[in-house]
C-alpha cells in the first residue's frame, strides 16, 4: 500500500512540543473571518473554477480519474499536487496552517497521525457533515475525524486494519503449522492474546535455536499493542497523563522490553532503519504486525524471498495502523465545491479505482463489499485472500485510541527507550523506563 510507504514512515512523524506550542500561538493570532468550519463558501454554478487536491506518495488518484470529474462538472478543473513523501506533505500542511490556512489546497489529504491537529483547530476546516453520507464509512473511521461538538472534519480514504504477516517457509522449517488457518488457530483465533503470541514465539525461537527471531522490532510490536488502548497517553479532554504513574503504558513497556531482549523474540532492529530493511532478506524474523499498506514494504524489502503469507488473526482482537482523510481548509476560495469534490473522491466507486491502482484498502463499507476488493488476493503473499482478511480485521477493530496534541511526543519518549534497551543494548528495563519518564518530564507537560 504505497500511500503509507514514506522515506521515513508517516506513522513515526514527530511534532516537537515547542513546535506545537508555536503553531497554537500562531493559529490563535490568525483566526479566520470566514465563519470557520461552520460555513462553506458558495459560487455561481456556471463559474469556471480550479480545485486543487494535495496528496502524498500514491493515493491512487490518476489523471483519468480526476478528468472524469470534470466531465460531469464542466465548470471545474482539477489539479493534483503530489508531495514526494508524507514528511514533505506534513511540513507544508503545518506551515501553511500556522499562517491561517492560506495557500493550502482546496482539498487536503491528511494522514491519521495529523488528525489531532485538525481536531484541535477545527475552526480552520470546513464542516463536512452530510446526512446523505451517513453510514458510508466504518463507524470507527468516521469517529477519528469527528470533533467533540459533532462536526465531521474529514472524509475517510483508506484504513490500516492489522493482521499477522509471517514467513510460511520458516514456520515449516522449524516445525510450526504453516497453513494460514492453522497459524490463526495456533495464535488463538478469535481469542488471540499477546500472551499467546509471545508464548508461541518462545517455542519458535527455541526450535530455531536462536537463529531466527519471532518478530521484526520492539517498536513495531509496541505500536501494535498501544494502538489497542483507548487513552494511552492523554485523557479524552487532551490533558496528558503523568507517564510516571501510567500503569498501562509501564506494563506494556516492560512486557515488550522483556519479550524482545530478555527472551530474544525481537530481531533487535528499529523499524524503517537500514538494518531493519536489510533483515527481510536475511531470514532474521518470522512474523510482524501487518496492515494492508505494510505488504508493499514487505514485498519491496524481501527481494527474492517467496515465503510470506498472511494469517487472519491479530492478538488482542482488532487493531488499526494508519489510514488517511480528505479535509477542506476553511480558507479556501471554493469550500462548497471542494466539499462536493471530496465527497466524490471518497465515494465507493472512486475508492474502488484507488484500490485497483494503489492497493489502498478502503474505509467505505460498500467498497469493501465489492468483489474487486472482497475477492482480491496478493500474489506475493502466496495469493493470500487479502480482501477477506482485511475486511475481517477491520470489523474486529473496537478501540480507536485518543491521539491528542501530545500523543506523538510522549510515544517517542517511550519507543526511544525501548529501542535503547533492545536494539542498542543500553541499561536495564528499569533504567530505560526511568529514561522514558525523564524524557516525558522534560516536555514540560505537567
Amino acid at each position: 500500500m504505497l500511500t503509507h510507504r514514506p522515506s521515513r514512515p508517516a506513522r513515526r512523524i514527530i511534532v516537537a512540543g515547542a513546535s506545537v506550542a508555536a503553531l497554537a500561538l500562531t493559529l490563535t493570532a490568525c483566526s479566520s473571518d470566514d465563519g470557520g468550519s461552520g460555513s462553506s463558501k458558495t459560487q455561481d454554478a456556471n463559474e469556471k473554477i480550479t480545485l486543487t487536491v494535495a496528496t502524498f506518495n500514491n493515493f491512487g488518484y490518476t489523471q483519468d480519474l480526476l478528468d472524469s470529474y470534470t466531465k460531469t462538472h464542466p465548470n471545474v478543473t482539477v489539479k493534483q499536487e503530489i508531495a514526494a513523501t508524507s514528511d514533505d506533505a506534513k511540513a507544508n500542511f503545518t506551515t501553511k496552517l500556522a499562517a491561517g490556512g492560506a495557500g493550502l489546497a482546496d482539498v487536503q489529504a491528511v494522514d491519521i497521525d495529523w488528525m489531532p491537529t485538525v481536531l484541535q483547530y477545527e475552526d480552520k476546516f470546513t464542516d463536512l457533515s452530510d446526512k446523505s453520507l451517513d453510514g458510508r464509512w466504518l463507524d470507527w473511521k468516521a469517529k477519528q475525524a469527528t470533533a467533540p461538538d459533532g462536526k465531521l472534519l474529514g472524509y475517510g480514504t483508506d484504513i490500516g486494519p492489522e493482521a499477522i504477516c509471517y514467513r510460511q517457509d520458516l514456520f515449516e522449517k522449524y516445525g510450526l503449522p504453516s497453513d494460514p488457518d492453522k497459524v490463526a488457530e495456533l495464535l488463538g483465533g478469535k481469542d488471540a492474546t499477546w500472551d499467546k503470541y509471545f508464548q508461541v514465539g518462545e517455542q519458535f525461537v527455541a526450535a530455531s535455536k536462536g537463529k531466527v527471531a519471532w518478530y521484526d522490532s520492539p517498536d513495531g510490536t509496541y505500536q501494535a499493542m498501544v494502538g489497542q488502548l483507548a487513552n494511552p497517553y492523554e485523557n479524552s479532554d487532551g490533558t496528558p497523563k503523568d507517564l510516571s504513574s501510567n500503569a498501562d503504558i509501564k506494563a506494556l513497556f516492560e512486557k515488550v522490553a522483556t519479550e524482545s531482549k530478555d527472551k530474544g523474540l525481537s530481531a533487535h532492529n528499529q523499524e524503517w532503519q537500514p538494518d531493519w530493511t536489510a533483515s527481510f532478506q536475511k531470514d532474521a524474523f518470522a512474523t510482524m504486525a501487518c496492515p494492508p499498506w505494510m505488504t508493499a514494504s514487505i514485498e519491496t524489502n524481501s527481494g527474492g524471498v517467496k515465503g510470506w503469507n498472511i494469517a487472519n488473526v491479530f492478538p488482542g482482537g482488532g487493531g488499526n495502523w494508519g489510514g488517511s482523510f480528505l479535509v477542506v481548509p476553511a480558507a479556501g476560495k471554493h469550500t462548497a465545491a471542494a466539499k462536493e469534490f471530496a465527497a466524490w473522491l471518497t465515494a465507493p466507486e472512486q475508492q474502488l479505482a484507488a484500490y485497483k491502482q494503489a492497493n489502498n484498502y478502503p474505509s467505505q463499507v460498500e467498497a469493501q463489499k465489492d468483489s474487486a476488493v472482497a475477492d482480491s488476493t496478493n500474489k506475493f503473499m502466496n495469493n493470500a485472500p487479502v480482501g477477506k482478511i482485511f475486511a475481517d480485521r477491520a470489523a474486529a477493530v473496537t478501540v480507536t485510541p485518543f491521539k491528542g496534541p501530545n500523543y506523538f511526543t510522549i510515544n517517542k519518549a517511550v519507543t526511544d527507550a525501548l529501542v535503547a534497551y533492545d536494539v542498542q543494548g543500553k541499561g536495564s528495563v528499569e533504567s530505560n523506563w526511568n529514561a522514558a519518564v525523564d524524557a516525558y518530564k522534560a516536555l514540560g507537560l505537567g
